[in-house]
C-alpha cells in the first residue's frame, strides 16, 4: 500500500484511566454500554470504524452479527466522508442495547441522507460503483434512520442481538 506517510489525525474520547497498554479509546463502566469516537474526515476512517465495531462486539461478547455490523458501519462512514465537505471530524457512536446493537455516524451536514428511509422505486444500476450503500443499510438492518443534531445530523442503524449471559 503506497502513500505519502502522512499521519491521520484521530481524536478519541478518554473515559478510563485504567490501561496497561497505552490510552484506552473508551472503556464503558459496567452501567454504560456505548462508545463515542471522533474519526478523521477521510477514507482512512472506514477501516478504523470497522475495527472499533468489531472490537466492541467481541469485547462485550455481544451476539449481533459482526460482519453485517462492520459492513453497514463502513457504508455509513464512507457516505459521511463522501457526501459532506470540510475537515470536521466524523463521530462514531456504538451502543450495545439489551435487544440489539446500534451504530450512529454524526457529520456536520444537516441534509438528510438520500433515500435511507423511503422505498426506492428503481434498482441501482449494477454497473455503477455507487448507489447501493443505503440499500444495504435498509435491507440488512432491523431498523435505520437519521435525526438532526446540534452540529449536523446522525445517521443510524440497528441490528438484533443481545448480550450473552455471563
Amino acid at each position: 500500500m503506497g502513500g505519502t506517510g502522512c499521519a491521520v489525525p484521530l481524536t478519541v474520547e478518554y473515559r478510563s484511566a485504567r490501561s496497561t497498554n497505552g490510552p484506552v479509546v473508551h472503556e464503558p463502566s459496567p452501567a454504560s454500554t456505548s462508545w463515542r469516537v471522533a474519526l478523521p474526515h477521510s477514507t482512512a476512517a472506514v477501516p478504523v470504524a470497522r475495527a472499533l465495531v468489531r472490537t466492541a462486539l467481541a469485547e462485550r461478547e455481544h451476539t449481533a452479527d459482526s460482519d453485517t455490523a462492520e459492513l453497514l458501519t463502513a457504508e455509513l462512514v464512507a457516505n459521511a466522508v463522501e457526501h459532506t465537505s470540510g475537515s470536521t471530524p466524523i463521530e462514531l457512536v456504538v451502543r450495545l442495547l439489551p435487544t440489539g446493537f446500534q451504530v450512529e455516524v454524526h457529520d456536520a451536514d444537516p441534509a438528510p441522507p438520500g433515500d435511507l428511509t423511503r422505498p426506492v422505486l428503481t434498482e441501482p444500476d449494477p454497473w455503477q460503483e455507487h448507489g447501493r450503500g443505503l440499500l444495504l443499510i435498509r435491507t440488512l438492518s432491523s431498523s435505520c434512520g437519521h435525526r438532526p443534531t446540534d452540529s449536523g445530523k446522525a445517521v443510524w442503524f440497528r441490528l438484533p442481538g443481545q448480550r450473552r449471559p455471563a
